[in-house]
């Protein structure tokens, strides 16, 4: 006999002019912005990198957890698809939601503390029309993140043009989406639909997949994820690699790198001991270790996302520039 299941139609669902943001439009960074002091030798090689791997046709993929737009980057991520210097961006299941309400809104972000005590955490009625979106976007065939960057280039919001994703479809880039069940506001609302969600963020997988196998002599970037990142990387790379045995081929010769807030001492290129509770951590492990352990190399760069990720666009502009 099935367990009992939440009944969803006895939510209060409220508008979002009810809600205060903690982010507006005016956290995002102009693209003419002086930049901020910083400075890691990794970031030059990345730039030199990237348009390296333009030139080769490689893959370039930037992996991202959400509060990488909550650091108000997103025309830098934006200019750097025009660029072609990414060609493929994958994200969590929370970086759609803030793309949305920026594009939607112009503010994102509430405060868990605020809202949780009175059950209003998440349940905002034109945040659940992204579950529309991914509803219409599965059934007509479309991943996850082309879904929702569909919807907004297509609808009626305000602010698309500073949107990750309606940008990405604009530009024919895929932006895949890599969502746990259960892990985002969209999933309590009662319009959201298990089977289109899982159907379309296994979509972004495999596309992940299909860029990696194009990622000799190409970069992955992972800025600021510390579980989905790794974890798909792993998986995809490993089918592409799969694939690329059988042709008599490889994916060994590429670069990664790690950015993120947590300092890192010591060798990067070797990973922690089992005693050390650094081991756990996928990104070091798996992306700046095991998987480049055959002819790869790996950067960790330490640094706030409002300043690292100017930088590496900066960094690929010079590179660019003298590579004419």
């Amino acid at each position: 006999m099935p367990f009992p299941q939440f009944n969803r139609s006895r939510l209060i669902i409220k508008p979002l002019s009810e809600r205060k943001h903690d982010l507006t439009l005016d956290h995002l960074l102009p693209l003419n912005t002086s930049l901020p002091p910083f400075d890691h030798p990794a970031i030059a090689v990345l730039g030199e990198r990237l348009v390296a791997a333009r030139k080769a046709g490689a893959a370039r993929i930037l992996l991202m957890g959400a509060h990488v737009l909550r650091a108000g980057v997103s025309r830098h991520l934006i200019d750097l698809m025009e660029r072609g210097l990414i060609d493929h961006i994958a994200m969590n299941g929370a970086g759609p939601i803030h793309d949305w309400e920026l594009a939607l809104i112009g503010a994102t972000t509430e405060s868990v503390a605020r809202y949780v005590s009175t059950g209003e955490f998440g349940l905002w009625q034109e945040t659940g029309r992204i579950n529309d979106a991914i509803n219409t976007g599965t059934a007509a065939g479309l991943g996850l993140g082309e879904a929702i960057g569909r919807a907004i280039l297509d609808g009626d919001f305000p602010n698309a043009s500073i949107s990750v994703l309606a940008n990405a479809v604009r530009l024919n880039v895929p932006v895949t989406v890599h969502v746990g069940i259960g892990h985002d506001i969209i999933h309590e609302h009662p319009n959201c639909d298990g089977s289109a969600l899982g159907v379309a963020s296994y979509r972004d997988f495999l596309i992940l997949a299909q860029t990696i196998t194009r990622l000799e002599g190409g970069v992955a970037l992972n800025f600021g994820s510390a579980v989905m990142g790794p974890e798909v990387y792993l998986k995809a790379l490993a089918m592409a690699r799969n694939v690329a045995h059988q042709d008599g081929q490889c994916i060994r010769h590429f670069t990664t790198a790690v950015f993120d807030l947590i300092p890192i001492d010591g060798d990067v290129r070797s990973e922690a001991p089992k005693s050390d509770p650094r081991y756990y951590y996928r990104p070091w492990k798996t992306i700046l270790v095991r998987t480049v352990a055959d002819g790869g190399e790996s950067f960790y760069v330490q640094g706030d996302h409002r300043v690292t990720v100017p930088h590496l666009r900066a960094a690929a502009l010079r590179a660019e520039a003298n590579a004419r």
